[in-house]
């Protein structure tokens, strides 16, 4: 036996027992439908199009949160710098556009094989990164470096202790591009944006999972 919405608005004009049915009959009318729309929403949040949102959602908070690792955090809790190749003197291995960083390292410890970043002259921004080729010391004792890129035919100039920056640590390829593109300011702002997204998705998620857990006990 069926009893539809709109019959619950009716005045019942048989007897108490009746109308008692009529009402038993209208709540339990009210509680189908409430049981369809809820038995819709779960199906909706299990479909292929929600599971769907929610990958691509969580793979593009990985990669976020991935480039900045990288490029920003990993170093600078390494100590370490990251630069961008910009020409091809060290191809095939590390091509323009690809992100190097570079951590210090005693001169000691530099073996010929290393690639190592250096200043074209002590003091100054410019850098250069390539392998070393040689290592050799002065008639005073003093040892000096002989570096060349893995695609040029001559050697640099003799590179001293001072000018070496550091050793490579670890290196990708493209993201250069993207660390010449965001300025010093630039990535202490990304890294927040990164962290307070991170904690915004976490108390969405935690919110959502508190109500569906009280939706489940009041029912």
């Amino acid at each position: 036996m069926r009893a539809s919405l709109a019959s619950c608005w009716r005045v019942p004009d048989s007897s108490r027992r009746e109308a008692g049915t009529q009402a038993g009959l209208c709540r339990a009318a009210a509680m189908t439908v409430q049981t369809r729309a809820e038995l819709r929403k779960e199906r909706e949040k299990t479909g292929l199009f929600w599971w769907s949102g929610q990958l691509a959602s969580w793979f593009a908070l990985f990669v976020v949160l991935a480039l900045i690792a990288v490029m920003i955090v990993i170093p600078k809790l390494g100590g370490a710098t990251a630069y961008t190749v910009l020409t091809g003197s060290m191809r095939p291995e590390f091509p323009p556009g690809s992100l190097i960083v570079v951590r210090p390292a005693d001169t000691e410890e530099i073996r010929i094989g290393d690639v190592v970043t250096y200043q074209l002259k002590s003091g100054e921004p410019e850098v250069v990164t390539h392998r070393v080729a040689a290592v050799s010391s002065t008639l005073s004792g003093e040892t000096q470096f002989t570096l060349r890129g893995d695609a040029n035919n001559t050697d640099d100039d003799p590179v001293r202790p001072e000018q070496i920056r550091g050793k490579l640590w670890y290196s990708m390829p493209l993201l250069g591009f993207i660390n010449s593109a965001i300025s010093g300011q630039q990535r202490t702002w990304l890294t927040w944006a990164a962290a307070g997204g991170l904690l915004a998705y976490s108390m969405i998620m935690f919110a959502g999972a508190w109500r569906e857990n009280q939706r489940k006990e009041r029912t």
